[in-house]
C-alpha cells in the first residue's frame, strides 16, 4: 500500500505547499491573527490553494511529459517514469481543481475570481507562454503575488498598495533567479531544459535581478513606514524588520551568486540554514511588534 501511495503523493509536490503560506500575509498584516473566524478562512485559503497548485503541477508533468523523459532528473518524477499512469495523472488532476474550485466559491465569490486567474495563468503558461522571454518568469511571479492577494481578499481586507509591489518584486527576483541559475548551470543544455532560456544572457538576468533586490528592499521599507501602516499597527516600529529583509534578499543573491543555487527557490529557501532562522526571527520580530500588547497578558496569566 505505502509503495502504491507514494507515487501520488510525490506528484502532488507537497514541498511546493510552503509558498502557499503566503496567504497567511493578509491576516498578519491586518492584525487579525487573533480573530477566530480570519483564521478559520486563511486555513482555508491555504488548503485551497495546496489542492489548486498540486493540480496545476500534474498538468505541467502531463504536457511536459516527453521532454520529462529526456531531462536527467525530471524523468525520475512518477508520470515520466511510468509509475502512475496518464489516465490516473488526468483524473487525480480533475478532482483537485475541481475540488479546490468548489471551496474557493464557498469561501467567497472573489476569492473564487483570484482561483481561477491562478488558473488562467498557468494553464496559458503551460500551453505556450513559458516559451515567451521575460513573460514566462514574471507569469511565475503572480502565482506567489496571487496566493498573497488572495490571503487579504479571503478575509476581506485591503491590500497595502507597498506590500503589492514589494511582493511582487521578491517573487520576480526569486522567478529570475531560477532562469539564472539555470542559463549558469546548464550553458549550451539550457535551451533543451526550458526553451525561453536561450533569449537570456547572463547579463540581462544579472541587471533585472539587481533591479527587483532594490525594489524589494526599498518598497518594504517604505511600506514601515507609510502612514496608512502606522495608522493600522499603532507604531512606527515595523521599520526594525527592515534588516531581516536585507538579510534574505543578499543571502539569497550570495547563493545565487557564489554557490550556484537558486534552480528551485522552494526548496532552497526551506534548505538554506542561514535563510530559515533569519526568517524566523523576521517572523518572530513581526508578531511581536504587531501582537506584542495581546501576547504578554496572555504569557502572563
Amino acid at each position: 500500500m505505502k509503495n502504491t501511495l507514494l507515487p501520488f503523493i510525490i506528484v502532488l509536490r507537497p514541498y511546493q505547499w510552503t509558498k502557499n503560506l503566503l496567504v497567511f500575509s493578509g491576516l498578519i498584516f491586518s492584525v487579525s491573527f487573533f480573530n477566530k473566524q480570519h483564521l478559520q478562512l486563511s486555513i482555508a485559503a491555504f488548503g485551497i490553494f495546496c489542492l489548486a497548485s498540486s493540480g496545476v503541477y500534474i498538468l505541467n508533468d502531463l504536457k511536459d511529459i516527453r521532454r520529462d523523459m529526456r531531462h536527467p532528473e525530471k524523468r525520475m518524477r512518477p508520470i515520466p517514469a511510468g509509475k502512475i499512469s496518464i489516465l490516473h495523472a488526468r483524473i487525480l488532476m480533475t478532482l483537485l481543481i475541481a475540488f479546490a474550485s468548489y471551496f474557493a466559491f464557498m469561501v467567497g465569490k472573489s476569492f473564487f475570481i483570484i482561483l481561477m486567474l491562478y488558473f488562467i495563468f498557468n494553464i496559458s503558461y503551460s500551453f505556450g507562454l513559458k516559451n515567451v522571454v521575460i513573460l514566462d518568469a514574471m507569469i511565475v511571479a503572480m502565482g506567489f503575488l496571487l496566493r498573497a492577494v488572495s490571503g487579504c481578499v479571503a478575509i476581506h481586507v485591503n491590500v497595502s498598495p507597498w506590500l503589492f509591489i514589494c511582493s511582487l518584486m521578491l517573487s520576480m527576483l526569486l522567478s529570475f533567479g531560477k532562469r539564472r541559475n539555470e542559463l549558469n548551470v546548464l550553458r549550451d543544455d539550457a535551451r533543451i531544459h526550458r526553451n525561453s532560456l536561450q533569449f537570456y544572457t547572463v547579463q540581462l538576468l544579472d541587471m533585472i535581478l539587481t533591479i527587483c533586490a532594490a525594489a524589494s528592499i526599498v518598497t518594504y521599507s517604505l511600506y514601515t513606514m507609510a502612514l496608512e501602516t502606522i495608522h493600522r499597527f499603532g507604531s512606527q516600529r515595523l521599520i526594525m524588520t527592515t534588516p531581516f529583509v536585507l538579510f534574505g534578499v543578499f543571502r539569497y543573491l550570495y547563493l545565487i551568486y557564489t554557490q550556484n543555487k537558486g534552480g528551485d527557490p522552494t526548496k532552497l529557501l526551506s534548505t538554506d540554514l542561514p535563510t530559515i532562522i533569519n526568517g524566523i526571527l523576521w517572523v518572530l520580530c513581526i508578531v511581536y511588534i504587531i501582537y506584542g500588547a495581546k501576547i504578554l497578558p496572555l504569557i502572563s496569566i
